[in-house]
Parts: structure tokens; C-alpha cells; sequence
């Protein structure tokens, strides 16, 4: 089989930040999602079933029929709106089922409608590089605000990291991880005790339909999925060289989500942070070859589905410095070469900045991230740059 020939440690451990990273960085978000609707031990573990297996099989599935590296996760600013909604809306997890499976029927018609890559098609490349640097800046900025407070971890990590690169340069994530475990573990700060011996089960919630939980919901749930989520999804995918076919990866990840959302599949979108980790030349020197970490990436993903809480425990389990430091080293490169792109041309170089700077600052207005709100400030910046009025011929 092709994969096992393309197969490189690089890319297995690419594979594992990305899940390490996704996963880490907001499964409390999730779990704090479900429990605002009343959800019992079972369902969150029902949830992290539907969850892993569904983006398990997005990753996997269309990365080896495509031979590129497709990467979808969980909508993190998703999770965050569920969790402030449940709290304060009342909804049961009845009503949050049918509003996961309104939402993912609007993501399915934006999807394979072809509407949402028009908008992409619209966007200048250096727009999108900017937007993917501002995205991705925050991480490389964690690697030093870590410092702060676990110092001696962080500084052993970069060591690592740049011997790596100048010795190993193809494994100098995977080492510079194995390096960090070590030093965690040596100094005892794994926090074993977030580990829960138990497997996923699924558990069926029959959807309850209501007007309050689409509006509340359902339509706040599919903005930002699309404009937070997908719209850097399709920036990383674009500044990495790959041409996919958006609009039915889309509309696919919409369908997957509809048919697990009974089961706690709440938002399902391509991914960006974890994209750019194994779209990168450190998951692979050849492009073409970087499909595997998605694969790889995938079948993790799937062990979640099938171990739920226990997977979950384990990579909870990391200081959360070594997770910031982690991810913030593997996109070095990501940072550099979308900077690289968004300031190549002089014409467009202001717009771009006011991208990337816009997207960097985190801010979000009516609940919109910055990613959108990024690429809309610098479209209006280019566009009061370069706009000519078209003038009629004096006769």
C-alpha cells in the first residue's frame, strides 16, 4: 500500500501535536459545552465517541484517496458559544441535538452550494497568507509567555529544537517533544490524575426542534464554525500549495456531522492550527508525501473515539506549558512563510499588516473571531488603496 511506502516518523509525529494540540487546547471547552445542557458522564463520553470517530474519519478517509493532507477538528469558538448559550438559554440537550443538526444542514448547503469558496476565490493571496500568520502568531507568541511560568521546561525545549534543526531538521518536532516529556515527567509535573480508565460508549438523544434553539444556537453555531473555523481552514490549505476540492470537503464534513450530531457531534470544520502542523515541511520534506500526518493524525483521532476519556486523560495528563511550547514551535515555519507571502508585494503590503494584525489581537465582535474580521479589514484597507472609479472617455 502507498501510505506504508510514504511513511516517515516525521510524519507520525507531526500526526500526534496535531491531536495533542487539538485536543489539549479546548477539550475542557467541550466538556464545559456539554455539561451547560445537563449532559450526564455518559454523554460526554458519547460526545468524545461522536467527535473522534467523525474527525478521525474526515482526516483519514479523503487523505488517502486525495493523497493530500486533509485536516478537519472541532469547532472550538463553537464549543465556547454552546457553553455560554447552554448556561444562560436553558436548553436541553434535546434542543442542542437539533440545533447541531440545523446547523450542520446549513454548513452541507453552504458547502457543496459552492458559495462559501466563491467568497475564498474572492480574497488575494496576500490576504490569506496575512490572515494565516495572525492565526497562527498567537502560538509561536505562547512559546515565550509560557517562559513565564515554567522557565527551565520551555528553555530544555528550544534547546532541543534548534540542535534538531541543525542536526535532524525532519524530526526536530518529534524530538523536541520526546525532550519535553522527559523533562515533565523527571520533575513530576504530569498530571496522571486527569487520566479516567473507561471506554466510549454512543448514546443516541432523540433532536427536539425549536425556533429559540436555531436562533440561539444553531445560526450563532454555524458563523462562527464558517468564518472562524473554515474560512483559515481554506487560507492554510491555499498557502501550503494544495489544490482540494473545498466546497466537497465542506459539505462533507457538514453531512458527517449530521449524522453523528444525535450522538454529540457538535461542530465538524477544517481545521487551521492543526492543518498547518502537517502541511508543513517538518511533517515531511516532500509535499506530497505530507497526506500521511493527516492519516496519522486521523487514526489518533479515532482512538479518542474508541477510548474517549482515557485518550482524552492522557494528553490532559501534559503541563499545559509544554503544550503551548509545543505548538507554538511546530508552526514556526508556518509563521515565517505566511509573512514571507503577505509582505512579498509592495501593493498590497498595508492591507496585509492590517490582516495580520487584526487576526493577531484576538478580538471578537457579535461573536465573531478575529480571523473574520481580519480579512475584512484588510479587504477594505486594499480596496481604498487600489479602487479606481471608472471614468467615462471625454468626447
Amino acid at each position: 500500500m502507498q501510505f506504508f511506502k510514504d511513511f516517515s516518523l516525521s510524519a507520525l509525529s507531526a500526526g500526534f501535536v496535531a491531536v495533542l494540540v487539538g485536543v489539549t487546547s479546548s477539550v475542557a471547552l467541550v466538556f464545559q459545552a456539554a455539561q451547560s445542557f445537563g449532559a450526564t458522564p455518559a454523554q460526554i463520553s458519547s460526545w468524545m465517541w461522536a467527535l473522534g470517530w467523525g474527525i478521525g474519519l474526515c482526516c483519514a478517509v479523503p487523505s488517502l484517496i486525495l493523497r493530500q493532507p486533509v485536516m478537519v477538528a472541532w469547532s472550538t469558538p463553537g464549543a465556547a458559544v454552546l457553553a455560554a448559550a447552554g448556561l444562560t438559554g436553558g436548553f436541553s440537550m434535546g434542543e442542542a441535538v437539533g440545533a447541531f443538526m440545523v446547523s450542520a444542514a446549513l454548513i452541507v448547503l453552504l458547502g457543496f452550494s459552492g458559495w462559501f469558496e466563491k467568497l475564498m476565490d474572492r480574497i488575494p493571496a496576500s490576504i490569506a497568507a496575512a490572515l494565516l500568520a495572525g492565526v497562527l502568531a498567537r502560538f509561536g507568541l505562547q512559546v515565550f509567555e509560557s517562559a513565564q511560568t515554567a522557565l527551565p521546561l520551555v528553555l530544555a525545549m528550544l534547546l532541543v529544537y534548534l540542535l534538531s534543526r541543525r542536526l535532524l531538521p525532519r524530526y526536530a518536532v518529534m524530538c523536541t517533544l520526546l525532550a519535553g516529556i522527559a523533562y515533565a515527567a523527571s520533575q513530576g509535573l504530569m498530571h496522571w490524575e486527569q487520566v479516567q480508565w473507561s471506554l466510549a460508549r454512543p448514546q443516541w438523544t432523540s433532536p427536539v426542534f425549536s425556533w429559540q434553539a436555531c436562533i440561539s444556537l444553531a445560526l450563532p453555531l454555524c458563523v462562527v464554525t464558517m468564518a472562524s473555523q473554515n474560512l483559515p481552514g481554506v487560507a492554510v490549505i491555499r498557502s501550503a500549495g494544495y489544490q482540494m476540492p473545498i466546497s466537497r470537503l465542506i459539505g462533507g464534513t457538514g453531512v458527517v456531522n449530521l449524522l453523528l450530531a444525535p450522538f454529540g457531534a457538535f461542530g465538524l470544520n477544517l481545521a487551521a492550527i492543526t492543518a498547518a502542523i502537517c502541511m508543513g515541511p517538518e511533517a515531511h520534506a516532500d509535499s506530497s508525501k505530507r497526506y500521511t500526518a493527516a492519516v496519522w493524525c486521523g487514526l489518533f483521532y479515532v482512538l479518542i473515539g474508541i477510548f474517549g476519556a482515557v485518550v482524552a486523560g492522557l494528553l490532559a495528563a501534559f503541563p499545559k506549558e509544554l503544550v503551548m511550547a509545543i505548538a507554538g514551535l511546530a508552526l514556526l515555519g508556518s509563521i515565517g512563510g505566511g509573512l514571507l507571502v503577505a509582505m512579498q508585494q509592495d501593493s498590497s503590503r498595508e492591507p496585509a499588516l492590517i490582516t495580520f494584525l487584526v487576526t493577531l489581537s484576538g478580538v471578537v465582535i457579535a461573536g465573531v473571531g478575529s480571523a473574520f474580521w481580519g480579512v475584512v479589514a484588510g479587504s477594505l484597507a486594499l480596496f481604498v488603496q487600489q479602487y479606481k472609479p471608472w471614468r467615462t472617455t471625454e468626447r
